[in-house]
């Protein structure tokens, strides 16, 4: 009894002692990021583009990974198709509305871990309309560079509907279908 009555006296103080595990943060470093896409055009090819500048911020719990969160800003001023005429078109109000809708948001609700990385679902939000969006982010290795500055980053491939953003204008000559392709580093804080 008087061993129990120690060992609960003491647990306490053990619980006190042992550092807890935090998550990392990152800030999104824009220059080793990028967001591409691909959008058939009649059928017959496609057409690529990418948004030039990406902003956003995560946080890494690797012991509680569905404490980690992820949110990504992308200025849709910054689209870059390599056509001045067919940016403008895509930055107008038969697209993105970049006046009335100026930013891409994507924010996690849950994030699990699974092989080789994490499934994250969350709210993202283009042309004014929210819709949930599930992918599965792979990576999470980390490195130094330069020297005393830690990095991690991750990469992901999805698929979307333009229309299912209030983006339906052209069916047809312009698929519906928009492939993306995500690559971002972080800088831990």
């Amino acid at each position: 009894m008087r061993r129990l009555l120690a060992v609960l006296a003491v647990a306490p103080l053990l619980t006190l002692t042992v550092p807890s595990a935090r998550a990392d943060d990152y800030v999104i470093d824009e220059d080793h990021t990028s967001v591409s896409f691909q959008v058939s055009h009649l059928g017959l090819s496609y057409v690529h583009g990418r948004f030039n500048k990406t902003t956003g911020a995560f946080s890494v719990d690797r012991t509680n990974p569905e404490k980690s969160r992820f949110e990504v800003v992308i200025p849709v001023e910054s689209l870059d198709s390599n056509n001045k005429k067919r940016d403008a078109h895509l930055l107008g109000p038969d697209f993105f509305d970049a006046q009335k809708y100026p930013q891409i948001v994507f924010k996690s609700k849950s994030v699990k871990p699974v092989k080789e990385g994490y499934e994250v679902s969350g709210d993202f939000t283009v042309h004014g309309v929210t819709r949930p969006l599930t992918f599965t982010l792979k990576g999470g290795k980390e490195a130094e560079f330069p020297k005393g500055t830690q990095r991690t980053g991750f990469s992901t491939e999805l698929v979307i509907k333009r229309s299912q953003f209030g983006m339906d204008k052209l069916q047809g000559p312009v698929g519906d279908e928009v492939y993306i392709a995500i690559s971002f580093e972080g800088v831990k804080q």
